[in-house]
C-alpha cells in the first residue's frame, strides 16, 4: 500500500507533474491570485472569460492541485455549509451542472459523471436523522428495497437520494482546468510562496506583486499568512482507495449508476465508485496539527487507514480481500460559524473566498463566478446571495484551545457513534460536541 504522495488521484496521473516555472522578479498585474487550487483556478477562468483584456496570474507554493483540490473525495456537490436558503440551493445546484458544462468545453478529461448521491442508514437512529435534515428537503427517500436493487449495502435501512451531485477526478480537474486558465492567457508561476498580502501588494522571495486586486484562494493553508492565523482551521480527512475491484465482487455489490455514497454515521464516510473500478472512502483521521499546522506530503495515521478500512468492510463485506492500494490525506478549512465567505472590497482591492468546509469541490466553482461579478463591478443574483461580503464570524480560539478543542469535538463525536450503535439510543454526546465546536448547522 502506498501511504501519502500526496493522493492517489496525482498518482493515477502519473504522480505530481514538473513544475511551471516560478517567479523571478516583481511584476504588475490587473488580479493576482494566490493559490492555485480550485478556488483561484475558477476566479481565473471565469475573469478572463469575462474580461480578455485583463492581466491575470495566480501565484502558487507547490504545483496546482496540490491541496485539498487534488486530494479530496471526487463530491462536486450541490450544497453549501450552513446557507439553505432558496437562491443560494438553486446557486450551487446549478453549478454543478455548469462544471460539466465547463469540463466537456475545455475537453477536461476528470471522469466527471452526474449520478447523484445516496445518504444510506443502518440503523433506526440515522435513519430518523435523515428523514429530518434540511438537505433532504426536496431529496427523494429510498426504501431498504429500492436501495438493494441499486447498491447492497450490508445493514442498510434506506437512503435520501440526492440528484444534484457529480463524481470527478479532483485532481485531473485540478490539472484540466490549470491547462484551460493557461490556454486564456493568465500566467500560473508555481513553486512560488507568497508570504504576505497587502492592499495591493503582495509579497514573495523573488519579489512583490502589484495588481489592482489581489485574491486570496489559499483556504486550509490560510493560517501561514501574517494577520491571518487565527481566520480559519485547517482540519484533516483521510481517504484509502483500493485496488479495482473483481468483476464478480461488483456483481454481489452492484452499484452500476455509480452514485456518490455517504453513510449517515454521525462520524460519517464519503465514498465513491472511481471510473475504473476502485472504491474511494474518506473520513475522519487525526483532526488537527498544532498551530494550525498540515501535513508535508499527505501522511496519513495507520490507525485512521484501519478504521477506514473496517468500515469499508461492514458496509460491503465482498471487500475483504481485496487489497488497498493507497492512502493519504489532506485538510479542508472552516470559519468559526461554520459558514463560507466571498467577499471583495473595492476600497482595498482585496478580495477572498473560502471556509467551505470540506464542499469546495462545486462551491469554489460558484464562488469563482461571484468573485468575477464583484471585481468588474457587475451586480448580479450571484452577488446577492448572502454568502457574499457578509459580517464576518469571530476568530477561532488560540492555543492551546485549538488543539484540546478539535481532538475534543472529534473525540466525543466518534464515541456518540460508538454509543448509538451498541444501545439503539441518541448519545448525550453529540450535543455537548456540537455545543463545543459551535457547529449547529450541518
Amino acid at each position: 500500500m502506498l501511504v501519502g504522495g500526496p493522493s492517489f488521484w496525482f498518482h493515477e496521473l502519473g504522480g505530481l507533474p514538473p513544475r511551471r516555472p516560478a517567479l523571478t522578479g516583481s511584476l504588475a498585474s490587473d488580479v493576482a491570485i494566490v493559490g492555485a487550487g480550485y478556488g483561484g483556478l475558477w476566479a481565473a477562468y471565469y475573469l478572463k472569460r469575462a474580461r480578455p483584456d485583463l492581466h491575470v496570474v495566480v501565484l502558487e507554493r507547490e504545483v496546482a492541485g496540490y491541496g485539498a483540490s487534488g486530494r479530496n473525495g471526487g463530491w462536486v456537490a450541490g450544497e453549501v455549509s450552513v446557507f439553505h436558503d432558496d437562491a443560494t440551493t438553486s446557486a450551487i445546484r446549478e453549478t454543478v451542472d455548469e462544471i460539466g458544462r465547463v469540463v466537456t468545453t475545455e475537453g477536461i478529461d476528470c471522469a466527471f459523471h452526474k449520478g447523484g448521491a445516496l445518504a444510506v442508514a443502518t440503523n433506526d437512529l440515522q435513519l430518523g436523522r435523515l428523514r429530518a435534515h434540511p438537505l433532504a428537503r426536496g431529496a427523494a427517500f429510498v426504501e431498504r428495497g429500492a436501495l438493494d436493487a441499486r447498491v447492497r449495502i450490508a445493514g442498510a435501512r434506506g437512503a435520501v437520494f440526492d440528484p444534484h451531485v457529480a463524481r470527478v477526478q479532483p485532481a485531473a480537474l485540478a490539472r484540466g482546468l490549470a491547462d484551460a486558465v493557461e490556454r486564456l492567457g493568465v500566467v500560473i508561476y508555481e513553486g512560488t510562496d507568497v508570504t504576505r498580502i497587502d492592499a495591493g501588494e503582495l509579497q514573495t522571495a523573488a519579489g512583490s506583486v502589484t495588481a489592482r486586486w489581489i485574491v486570496r484562494a489559499t483556504e486550509g493553508y490560510t493560517p501561514s499568512l501574517p494577520g491571518l492565523a487565527r481566520t480559519l482551521i485547517p482540519l484533516r480527512s483521510t481517504i484509502v482507495v483500493t485496488e479495482p475491484l473483481p468483476a464478480h465482487v461488483w456483481a454481489e455489490i452492484g452499484w452500476d449508476d455509480a452514485e456518490l455514497i455517504a453513510d449517515a454515521a454521525l462520524s460519517y464516510a464519503y465514498i465513491q465508485r472511481t471510473a475504473d473500478g476502485r472504491i474511494a472512502i474518506g473520513g475522519r483521521g487525526r483532526p488537527y496539527y498544532w498551530r494550525s499546522g498540515h501535513d508535508q506530503h499527505g501522511e496519513v495515521e495507520a490507525w485512521a487507514v484501519r478504521r477506514l478500512v473496517e468500515k469499508l468492510h461492514a458496509l460491503w463485506p465482498a471487500t475483504r480481500g481485496v487489497p488497498i492500494a493507497h492512502a493519504w490525506s489532506g485538510v479542508f478549512a472552516a470559519q468559526r460559524d461554520w459558514a463560507p465567505t466571498v467577499a471583495a472590497d473595492p476600497s482595498t482591492g482585496l478580495a477572498w473566498s473560502g471556509g467551505w468546509v470540506g464542499e469546495g469541490v462545486a462551491a469554489t466553482n460558484l464562488a469563482g463566478r461571484i468573485l468575477r461579478d464583484l471585481i468588474v463591478g457587475e451586480r448580479s443574483e450571484l452577488t446577492a446571495l448572502p454568502m457574499v461580503n457578509r459580517a464576518q464570524p469571530r476568530s477561532w480560539e488560540p492555543e492551546p484551545l485549538r488543539m484540546i478543542g478539535t481532538h475534543l469535538v472529534y473525540g466525543l463525536v466518534d464515541r456518540a457513534d460508538r454509543n448509538e450503535e451498541h444501545t439503539g439510543r441518541a448519545s448525550r454526546l453529540y450535543p455537548i460536541a456540537k455545543l463545543i465546536s459551535g457547529r449547529e448547522a450541518e
